[in-house]
């Protein structure tokens, strides 16, 4: 690698002060990357959040006991919370119906949330070390609204619940109760594409650790970033990264990707609606070849 990897870039929506401000008190925070954002809401009861027009899918993250009426066309949910939503291309609604913070993930189509981010400065040059974004076949079934209560999907043996839709993959772990055990830490690192880590409730510490280039006055010490929730960090490729929960409260966490991620994608049963969202021919064909059921 002869390009220095740029620094990772955190929003602590918790400390900082909100992007947009609708009159009724409604605040929004917004952080993106290359190819998606994520726009956090601090929402009122009666606040309405509305897309119009909008130019492919998006993703809606519910935490618990905060409820909401959604609605895209025809279509309509009301939910008490704890749920995900991914909300067809076009005009829809939500109504939020108890205070409390709302999330909604957009793929980089979204030109009006991305232009909107703290960091969108960072991004004026590209992403060069970032991989495009290229969307997945449609959905089976057409688009449509899709509404998925979280609940529905804990398992005793993974503690992952993975959604993907045609431009973008979502993890919401099962919330946690005690502090990550330093002797279990994941480092990793991805070579073409970011990864945001949400955090929704208790603190965290990201460790990260930048690669060395031939030129040493590009060198970057090693982080070690604290947050409280609700935060997010948008981790660049080739950083090793792991994130531990520390203290006592519950925990939340939430990672994002755009596109799908496809090593995730073509394991057996750990996307949970991997039957509603094809893979490109690409994938298909080495599921095919290998026997695996994705």
């Amino acid at each position: 690698m002869t390009m220095p990897t740029k620094p990772a870039h955190c929003s602590r929506y918790y400390d900082e002060p909100a992007a947009l401000k609708d009159t009724d008190g409604t605040s929004h925070w917004v952080t993106r990357s290359a190819n998606f954002a994520v726009v956090a809401t601090q929402a009122q009861a009666g606040s309405v959040l509305e897309r119009i027009g909008q130019p492919d899918e998006y993703m809606l993250l519910l935490p618990e006991q905060v409820g909401a009426r959604i609605e895209s066309g025809s279509q309509a949910v009301t939910c008490e919370g704890d749920s995900l939503t991914i909300l067809p291309p076009g005009n829809s609604r939500v109504t939020v119906s108890s205070q409390g913070w709302v999330y909604r993930i957009f793929s980089n189509l979204a030109v009006d949330i991305m232009a909107a981010a703290d960091n969108a400065d960072e991004y004026v040059d590209g992403a060069p070390h970032v991989a495009p974004m290229i969307a997945w076949p449609d959905p089976v079934g057409g688009f449509k609204l899709r509404h998925y209560k979280l609940a529905d999907y804990v398992r005793a043996d993974n503690s992952m619940r993975l959604f993907r839709s045609t431009n973008l993959m979502i993890n919401i772990f099962v919330p946690q109760t005690k502090p990550r055990d330093v002797r279990k830490m994941t480092p990793h690192s991805h070579a073409d594409f970011e990864q945001g880590s949400l955090s929704l409730a208790g603190s965290y510490v990201h460790h990260l650790r930048y690669p060395w280039t031939p030129d040493m006055t590009t060198w970057r010490e090693d982080e070690h970033g604290a947050v409280n929730s609700p935060s997010l960090i948008v981790i660049p490729p080739n950083a090793i990264h792991t994130t531990q929960a520390v203290g006592s409260d519950r925990t939340r966490l939430v990672d994002v990707f755009s596109p799908p991620r496809g090593d995730f994608s073509l394991k057996p049963g750990l996307v949970r609606n991997a039957d509603e969202y094809p893979l490109p021919e690409s994938l298909a064909s080495i599921s095919a070849s290998s026997g695996i059921i994705a």
